[in-house]
């Protein structure tokens, strides 16, 4: 027999989801994630939360900075996210967070998120912002310098202070992959703080030795962010503890859908 009020039900539930209101809804749920790495590190490293992350049904886009210049990273990561189809989630780990700080400004950007990452304010670079709490890296003589001024960890001391709570083996393959920064690039100072505009998150790694986790927590409580600390991480948090990054990117995400 037809049901004509079946039929006249679920044609209303159809109007309700595509209704303005609902649209609007469904537009607004952040699904872009894009990742930046720090200097001396690749995009690779961001593997294991971006599987967490796709595995939550989010779009997860990895941005691999030449390290050339300052400039030349703030626009590889607008180029990124200017393929993205939506509001996006700018998460970053180190030098990465002064890179995300200049380019999340982009309209795209909703949120940011810094993973042991720097996060200086207008007329401030990392370098300068690094003085005000020094790192066991900074007060070591493992941090090198090329000939043609491109700075890079010594191997052999990289494990130390970079991965610490990595298994060695894994820290060694990192130390021989490093993407050498350039020097001048850590003095890079910055315009427009994004941080200022946008919602913030800081993961603050508990036993960082490359970045005070002070400094950290100075950069946190300065923007206001929302911070979670993982204790007895080292600076490779991202690496080491991906599904409590991950989890930080997904509720920054949720926060910002509302």
């Amino acid at each position: 027999m037809f049901n004509r009020f079946a039929v006249f039900a679920t044609m209303l539930c159809a109007a309700a989801l595509s209704s303005p209101l609902n649209l609007q809804a469904q537009q607004s749920e952040v699904k872009n994630i894009v990742l930046v790495h720090g200097a001396w590190a690749d995009g690779s490293g961001w593997r294991g939360v971006y599987d967490n992350l796709v595995k939550r049904g989010f779009n997860v886009s990895i941005v691999q900075e030449p390290e050339t210049s300052f400039q030349d990273d703030v626009t590889a990561v607008k180029r990124i996210l200017a393929l993205q189809n939506g509001p996006t989630i700018l998460v970053a780990h180190s030098y990465g967070g002064s890179v995300v700080t200049e380019a999340g400004t982009d309209p795209s950007v909703v949120g940011l998120v810094y993973v042991a990452a720097h996060m200086p304010d207008a007329g401030e670079s990392e370098s300068a912002d690094g003085k005000l709490f020094p790192s066991a890296l900074s007060k070591s003589d493992a941090e090198k310098t090329t000939t043609d001024g491109f700075t890079y960890l010594d191997p052999t001391q990289f494990h130390f202070f970079f991965a610490a709570d990595l298994p060695v083996e894994q820290a060694d393959f990192m130390s021989h992959s490093q993407v050498f920064n350039n020097a001048v690039n850590f003095k890079a100072v910055i315009t427009t703080p994004a941080w200022r505009e946008k919602p913030s998150w800081m993961v603050v790694a508990g036993a960082d030795r490359t970045i005070n986790p002070d400094l950290e927590r100075f950069y946190a409580a300065r923007a206001n962010s929302d911070t979670i600390e993982v204790a007895g991480a080292s600076h490779c948090v991202y690496v080491s503890h991906p599904k409590e990054v991950a989890d930080v990117i997904e509720s920054a995400a949720r926060a910002v859908s509302k």
